[in-house]
């Protein structure tokens, strides 16, 4: 018998006792996770202490356990230790599903950048092969990249207002595997950084892993508010603050010049690490006004220049800008992450920049995605001008309907288009839905049309 009888209080999650079945721990699980996808337990919640859950079955604590841990490996759930276990804010198998191509689906989930544009991906890699030290870049030497890699990377970031040098220059494999190793060699399990209501998906997930926790601060049209983090660096201990300053992913938000300043003065004065995620893809050339984080806070600030990003998806190469005082930790994270970044991958992103080709193909992406974020914004007006016009994404909010966000993705999926709604990029409860539409993923303007049609008849048939 129980020894509570729960009449009194309750515990966050109270199933129904009477419907368990043999095997326990597996109709346990099962049932948590219909819970999860139905939307009766939201991203968030923190799940009842294993032991408490087993006291108001009557179960066994390890028929509980068991249960926990099979609904971890669906990642429908993770722990944190001195915490305690929550519920993700990515379920798993949606996450599978949707990493899986379909030709059948029109996708606007998945944000892929105009990636069928090879021909200056293409040019660039036979320029590589013909060089006469190819054999050079087949080894594992320079874990941070090849000097000449480093500088021109350098020197890209420098459009974008980040006077770094190759020595405070590193390669990764993309712009995840910086946040990665930044959380796992700068910040401890338990440590708090301060993030957007809506921020990078990724960055939740990762964060999980690492068992470092999120707190997401107010904002405003601007971005994350000033006051809202300052609070809460008087009530939490905070370590560190991720930010995207221009077109955040997903919300489109720019952070103007003057909210920059203000929130380089909280994260000084309170001493915090900043991850700067740039996730423009467009260099800031000729924009006098224009001014990074980190050039604001060049001692505290890892600047990931995700405009590789935009240039091909399939070349798994970012650019890292990072201080002194950083340099060993995150190196040293690179190397026990990945020993290092395909060399061959760098040098063919290395030629883009040095030829100019790099330029020339922001340019023509940024072309076709003003020409998309036109057709978007005829089909929904109502929502938000993004923070550039050359948006590959667009922030969309979603009207109330009687369906959870899950069966939204779901039904539309059924109907030809692939999304992905808020609940993948918050780590909190937040009672407003979005849809993030991603403008630049569709093959042609057609298909973004279609697929834009169809959500905007499926919103319409399904509001109050």
């Amino acid at each position: 018998m129980p020894i509570n009888t729960f009449n009194k209080f309750q515990i966050s999650w109270m199933p129904d006792r009477s419907q368990l079945k043999r095997p326990y721990y597996l109709t346990l699980a099962n049932a948590l996770e219909a819970d999860i996808v139905s939307g009766r337990l939201t991203a968030g919640t923190q799940l009842p202490p294993q032991r408490e859950l087993a006291d108001f079955l009557d179960l066994n604590f390890t028929t509980v356990t068991q249960a926990y841990n099979l609904c971890r490996e669906r990642n429908l759930i993770y722990g944190v230790i001195g915490k305690g276990t929550f519920v993700a804010p990515q379920p798993g198998k949606n996450l599978l599903r949707s990493a899986v191509p379909d030709r059948n689906i029109i996708e606007l989930g998945l944000v892929k950048g105009f990636d069928k544009i090879k021909t200056p991906i293409i040019e660039a890699s036979e320029s590589v092969l013909k060089k006469g030290y190819i054999e050079e870049l087949y080894s594992y030497n320079e874990v941070a990249g090849h000097m000449h890699q480093r500088a021109a990377g350098a020197h890209f970031m420098r459009q974008m207002d980040v006077c770094t040098d190759s020595e405070h220059t590193a390669i990764f494999s993309g712009a995840q595997n910086i946040i990665s190793a930044a959380l796992l060699s700068l910040f401890r399990v338990g440590d708090i950084i301060a993030v957007d209501e809506f921020t990078y998906s990724n960055l939740i997930g990762l964060a999980r892993l690492s068992h470092i926790r999120l707190l997401p601060v107010a904002g405003d049209g601007n971005g994350m508010h000033p006051d809202a983090l300052e609070k809460a660096c008087r009530l939490e201990n905070l370590r560190g603050v991720f930010l995207m300053p221009n077109c955040a992913n997903p919300t489109t938000l720019t952070i103007p010049e003057k909210r920059k300043d203000e929130l380089s003065a909280v994260i000084a004065g309170h001493n915090l690490i900043l991850i700067e995620d740039d996730n423009t893809g467009i260099p800031q050339t000729g924009v006098a006004d224009y001014h990074s984080m980190f050039s604001r806070l060049p001692e505290q600030t890892i600047y990931i220049c995700n405009s590789t990003m935009a240039l091909c998806n399939g070349l798994r190469v970012a650019f890292a800008a990072f201080p002194e005082s950083l340099k060993i930790p995150l190196l040293n994270a690179l190397f026990h992450l990945n020993i290092k970044t395909s060399s061959l991958d760098a040098e063919i992103m290395t030629e883009l920049i040095l030829s100019g080709k790099a330029a020339k193909l922001l340019e023509q992406k940024a072309a076709l995605a003003k020409e998309r974020n036109q057709v978007f914004d005829r089909i929904f007006p109502e929502a938000a001008t993004p923070g550039t016009p050359a948006a590959f994404f667009r922030w969309l909010p979603i009207p109330r309907l009687p369906l959870d966000e899950m069966a939204i993705e779901r039904q539309l999926r059924q109907q030809g288009v692939n999304v992905h709604c808020s609940y993948r990029f918050t780590a909190m409860r937040n009672p407003d839905s979005f849809m993030r539409i991603a403008v630049s993923s569709p093959e042609n303007t057609d298909d973004l049309t279609r697929g834009c049609q169809i959500i905007r008849e499926f919103l319409k048939a399904h509001s109050y």
